[in-house]
């Protein structure tokens, strides 16, 4: 039966030094260090035999190959689970139970460790074990098809899907010894704790560490979480010319000018890094019904969009002279998700860099999203109601 600890909202990394999966004699023993609590649940697979860990929710980047000393555990993954959560699994070669699951909580520095048991069971009592998934999971956690999000349940938390952009192979711009891809997920990680702790909304990441994840992932993702918004973030850098400020995007396939243009351009040939390919992705039914689709989306779209520029400028946040523009940019093209990308400003400008390394103008910057993601979905609450009458 699943094992649940405190109801806690929160981001946790691992601690790799206290952290460990070995075995102990007949039993396999994980010890999980982290910097904080977060709820958990733990559960166990048939076919094949698996221990699922899901937390809500925990940064794995810091675990190298040395965790796992565990003869009776044949592979280890981690990565994003259900909406809101991170999943570990945990792949035995043999039955066993979870004879021991509990966390612990340091109270001079807040750090948590937990510790799982693992004890060898008939392959009748692991089945019988197997049958108690905990409700509400969805297993495997695989990207779904092209179709609308689960509906919100009325007064449920809003579902925002944040993007920090590049990640991997593709760092992004690049300044001053700084990565785009690490300086947005920074951003991302934070804007997710200020949307958590107003209780307004859920958040799910479309990547939590540097990994590159293709343009059509990134909308699978948010679309698999029932995400109700979707902002992509980045802060990209000119080559000539001078630019400053930030700018909030949203889908056109002609852009506002030739900078957006290019822009666009650049971030999609990212793709091509990884050996993927955006052509020929839609047959022309398929692209004529999702054309008129994101066409009854868009004012949504440009609605969120506004709202941010207006909540940015208040916050003081440099803006761009330009704040809103449009352009092709393959990530925002969800024909059922509001979308806008937001470049928070350029690396290569150097106080748009120094903003983005400055803790208390991301704070800034960040309730000043929340702010506006507030608005936004009242008045898009609003609009729904009329549409429906």
């Amino acid at each position: 039966m699943p094992a649940a600890a405190q109801d806690l909202r929160a981001l946790a990394r691992v601690l790799a030094d206290d952290s460990r999966l070995e075995d102990d004699g007949r039993d396999v023993v994980l010890d999980l260090s982290l910097t904080q609590a977060v709820p958990y649940r733990v559960f166990v697979l048939d076919e094949p035999e698996r221990v699922v860990l899901d937390f809500r929710e925990v940064n794995w980047a810091a675990l190298g190959p040395d965790f796992d000393d565990a003869d009776q555990v044949t592979a280890v993954a981690m990565g994003r689970g259900d909406a809101g959560w991170s999943r570990m699994v945990l792949s035995l070669d043999r039955p066993m139970e979870i004879a021991q699951a509990g966390m612990e909580t340091d109270d001079t520095d807040g750090t948590a460790h937990v510790r799982l048991r693992l004890s060898p069971v008939s392959a009748d009592e692991f089945a019988e074990l197997a049958a108690h998934t905990p409700p509400g999971v969805r297993l495997p956690p695989v990207p779904v098809a092209d179709t609308a999000p689960p509906a919100r349940p009325e007064g449920g938390p809003i579902m925002i899907a944040l993007d920090p952009g590049h990640g991997g192979v593709d760092p992004g711009a690049q300044r001053r010894g700084q990565d785009e891809a690490d300086l947005m997920l920074v951003f991302a990680i934070e804007l997710r704790e200020v949307l958590l702790r107003s209780g307004l909304f859920d958040v799910v990441l479309t990547r939590e560490g540097d990994w590159f994840v293709s343009l059509p992932e990134r909308v699978t993702i948010a679309r698999s979480a029932g995400a109700q918004a979707f902002l992509s973030l980045h802060a990209d850098a000119l080559e000539a010319g001078r630019a400053r400020g930030a700018t909030v995007y949203t889908l056109s396939e002609t852009a506002s000018d030739a900078a957006s243009e290019a822009l666009a351009e650049a971030h999609d040939r990212a793709d091509l890094l990884a050996g993927v390919d955006l052509a020929g992705s839609d047959d022309e039914v398929a692209g004529v019904l999702l054309d008129l689709a994101r066409l009854e989306n868009a004012p949504r779209s440009e609605a969120l969009a506004d709202h941010i520029v207006a909540a940015l400028d208040n916050a003081g946040a440099n803006l761009h002279r330009h704040p809103r523009l449009e352009a092709g940019f393959s990530v925002l093209k969800a024909a059922d998700i509001p979308s806008v990308l937001i470049e928070l400003g350029f690396l290569s400008d150097a106080e748009d860099l120094a903003n983005l390394m400055d803790a208390t103008w991301r704070e800034q910057a960040q309730e000043a999203i929340r702010d506006a993601l507030v608005a936004w979905a009242a008045e898009d609450q609003a609009q729904s109601a009329l549409l429906r009458q």
